[in-house]
C-alpha cells in the first residue's frame, strides 16, 4: 500500500482541494481516501489569478508572485491535511499538484500551442518535504494532444460499469465530460462552461461568490434568444478531441451574447439562462455522442447546485442523474484524487493520458518530478 496526495485548484478559483489517499500496490482501482482538506483562496490572490487569465501589464512579474502565494496555500493545505490524518510527510510517496491554469491554447499558432499552469514544484517540495509531481498537461500537448481533460482515465478506473453506459461530468469552472460505454472505448472532452460564468454573474449582481444551491437561477426564466445566441458558439458543435477554458468562455464572451438582445435583460433571467447553458452543454453532448447513457455521475462544485442537478435530470430523462457520492466518492474530492492517481502513475512510469481523449500521438507518462531532497 502506498500513500499519495492530490491537489487541485480549478477554473472556478474557489480554492484548493487536497486529498490523502492510500492505493493498493498493484491495483489500478483500489484506493481509500484517508483525508480531505479545502482552503479557500484569499480574496486578493483569487482576484490576481482571475486577472492573469487575460493580458495585462507586467504579467511575468505578477505571475511569479502569484505562483509563490498559490504554492504557499497548497503547502498550508497539505500540512493541515497530514496533521488531521496523523500522517507524517515522510510516509507519503509523492504528491500530485495540478497548478492553476491561466492560459490554455493547445494546437494553436501553427504548432502544438501551449497550456500554462502557475506552479512552482521546487518550492512545494521544499515547503512540504514531499516528492512533488506537477506539469501534467504539457507532455500531452507536446505529443499533439489537447492536454485536457486528463481525468477520463481516472474516471474509467473508478466509475465504469460493464452492465450500463455511464457518463461522468465534472462541473467545475469549465464542464468536462467522460463517456464510459459498457462495451467500447472511453471518450472525454470539455463540453462548455460550468460554474465560471454563473459565479461571475452572481458576484456582479448579488455580491456573492456563487449562487447557493442555484436558488437565484431557479427563480428566473430562461431567455430563449439569449440561450440561442450563446449556443451558436462553434465550440459546442466541434467534434472531440477538444478542450477549453476561460480563454474562450470569459466574461467578455458572455457580454457579447448579451449584446444580441434588443432590450436590457433582467439579471435573474440572465442567471437562469447561464444555468441552462451549462446544462445544455452537457445534455446536448450526451444526446449526440452517447444517447444510450443510463447513468450520469456529477462531481465538482456543480454537484451541490440543486438547480443544475434538477435541470440535468429533466433534460436527460433516460439517465439517472446523481452525485458521485452515490458511487462512493464525494464530488469535491474526485478531481484532487485524480491527481494523486496521476502522481502514482508517474512514479510507476505508467502513462496517464488517453490518446483517444486528448488526441495525442500516443500514451505518455505525464508530469515532472521535484524531489523533496
Amino acid at each position: 500500500m502506498a500513500l499519495f496526495i492530490g491537489l487541485m485548484s480549478g477554473t472556478s478559483l474557489d480554492g484548493v482541494d487536497a486529498v490523502l489517499a492510500r492505493f493498493a500496490a498493484e491495483s489500478a482501482t483500489g484506493q481509500q481516501i484517508l483525508g480531505h482538506a479545502h482552503t479557500a483562496f484569499p480574496a486578493e490572490l483569487r482576484a490576481e489569478l482571475l486577472a492573469l487569465n487575460s493580458a495585462g501589464a507586467n504579467e511575468l512579474h505578477r505571475a511569479a508572485l502569484a505562483t509563490t502565494e498559490l504554492v504557499r496555500v497548497y503547502a498550508t493545505t497539505v500540512q493541515r491535511l497530514l496533521a488531521d490524518a496523523g500522517v507524517a510527510a515522510s510516509q507519503v510517496q509523492a504528491l500530485g499538484a495540478h497548478g492553476q491554469t491561466v492560459r490554455h491554447q493547445p494546437q494553436a499558432f501553427g504548432g502544438p500551442g501551449y497550456t500554462l499552469q502557475l506552479m512552482n514544484g521546487a518550492l512545494l517540495a521544499e515547503l512540504t518535504g514531499i516528492d512533488t509531481v506537477c506539469d501534467f498537461r504539457t507532455r500531452d500537448v507536446a505529443a499533439g494532444g489537447e492536454g485536457a481533460p486528463l481525468v477520463p482515465a481516472f474516471h474509467a478506473a473508478c466509475f465504469a460499469d460493464p452492465a450500463v453506459d455511464v457518463a461522468v461530468v465534472n462541473l467545475g469552472g469549465i464542464a468536462n465530460l467522460t463517456l464510459l460505454p459498457a462495451h467500447g472505448p472511453v471518450s472525454g472532452f470539455d463540453c462548455g462552461p460550468g460554474n465560471a460564468l454563473l459565479d461571475a454573474w452572481c458576484q456582479q449582481h448579488r455580491g456573492q461568490a456563487f449562487d447557493d444551491a442555484g436558488r437565484w437561477a431557479a427563480s428566473g426564466s430562461v431567455n430563449p434568444a439569449l440561450l440561442a445566441s450563446w449556443l451558436a458558439e462553434p465550440f459546442f458543435t466541434r467534434a472531440p478531441p477538444k478542450s477549453t477554458g476561460r480563454d474562450l468562455f470569459s466574461e467578455r464572451w458572455m457580454q457579447t451574447g448579451l449584446q444580441c438582445l434588443a432590450a436590457a435583460p433582467v439579471a435573474v433571467d440572465v442567471m437562469a439562462t447561464l444555468a441552462e447553458l451549462t446544462v445544455r452543454g452537457v445534455a446536448d453532448a450526451v444526446a449526440a455522442l452517447a444517447p444510450s447513457t443510463r447513468s450520469l455521475l456529477v462531481c465538482g462544485g456543480g454537484a451541490f447546485n440543486t438547480h443544475l442537478m434538477t435541470r440535468l435530470a429533466a433534460t436527460l430523462p433516460q439517465a439517472q442523474v446523481r452525485s458521485t457520492a452515490h458511487a462512493g466518492m464525494a464530488p469535491d474530492q474526485v478531481e484532487a484524487l485524480a491527481f494523486a492517481w496521476l502522481a502514482r502513475r508517474f512514479m510507476a512510469r505508467q502513462a496517464g493520458n488517453l490518446p483517444a481523449v486528448t488526441g495525442a500521438a500516443g500514451a505518455r507518462v505525464l508530469g515532472a518530478l521535484y524531489p523533496a531532497a
